[in-house]
């Protein structure tokens, strides 16, 4: 039986790789046939939550193996990179400027909490804080002007701010202290558990935040192929399961923190009743 040399194994492992590939590609010619992308390039934004994002990228590439995947991540400047044909996809917030020829699908809503450091001065109002006593601090915002609708603008409340281009620098500057702003309630569930950071409330806003409705945009005149049309169709999806997995997660979390007060309690109570005797004297 004829032995292969180490040049012949060699040759034949190059062979199996070139064999693969023309595999690869005869599926691919096959899709393009058929309609499907051979890319599917999506601008995405800073404050679009992880989880439900993740999961259907997962499902994606199981469905999609052959369609490569592109993502721009952003800190708001969404919308351009579509516009211009860079991506096909944008996931934006509400806050954005969309021109005419712009096409939007909403897709889920987050709840963004206005907070601060515990060490911070406004941490120390119990009650709505209006907005002559905010003015008087610098409030954080990490959005850019340019991709901003007007009456997303209107909502800076201090003549002082600071603009913070990256995400975990806007986080760091209220962990420190160094002012206040508003955070999607993801990003800032595990500050508000350890008490890194606590919410406040603004006297012109609701108490449980600002609700961000994120939506699929893409250009009127380059609507997304079979593949991103998935993709937008299984965000949706992920929005009701996420949406359940929050819910339970928040029940779970209250009865913790009652388990919690009622072990306090019950060992105020126990040390009340083992209390030595007051001698008088």
């Amino acid at each position: 039986m004829p032995v292969l040399t180490d040049q012949g194994r060699a040759l034949l492992s190059d062979a199996r790789a070139v064999a693969g590939d023309v595999d690869v590609l005869k599926a691919r010619a096959k899709n393009l046939a058929g309609g499907l992308e051979a890319e599917l390039s999506v601008a995405v934004d800073v404050m679009f939550p992880p989880a439900p994002l993740t999961a259907a990228v997962a499902a994606f590439q199981r469905e999609f193996p052959s369609t490569l995947l592109k993502f721009e991540v952003e800190s708001s400047a969404v919308v351009e990179p579509v516009f211009d044909g860079r991506c096909v996809l944008g996931l934006v917030g509400s806050w954005s400027r969309l021109p005419p020829n712009i096409a939007c699908e909403p897709l889920l809503t987050v709840s963004a909490l206005t907070i601060v450091s515990p060490r911070h001065l406004l941490a120390t109002y119990h009650a709505p804080i209006p907005a002559t006593v905010l003015a008087g601090h610098i409030q954080l915002i990490h959005m850019d002007p340019a991709d901003v609708s007007p009456s997303r603008v209107s909502t800076i409340q201090s003549a002082r701010f600071w603009r913070l281009s990256h995400l975990g620098a806007k986080l760091a500057f209220l962990r420190a202290g160094l002012g206040y702003g508003a955070l999607p309630l993801h990003v800032i569930e595990a500050d508000l558990a350890s008490g890194a950071l606590v919410q406040i409330t603004l006297e012109d806003a609701p108490s449980e935040g600002f609700l961000i409705a994120m939506s699929a945009i893409h250009r009127t005149d380059s609507p997304p192929g079979p593949a991103g049309r998935w993709f937008i169709d299984r965000l949706k999806q992920q929005d009701a399961r996420w949406l359940q997995e929050k819910a339970r997660l928040s029940v779970a979390a209250a009865a913790k923190r009652q388990r919690s007060h009622n072990g306090s309690l019950a060992l105020i109570r126990s040390m009340a009743g083992n209390r030595p005797p007051t001698v008088n004297r």
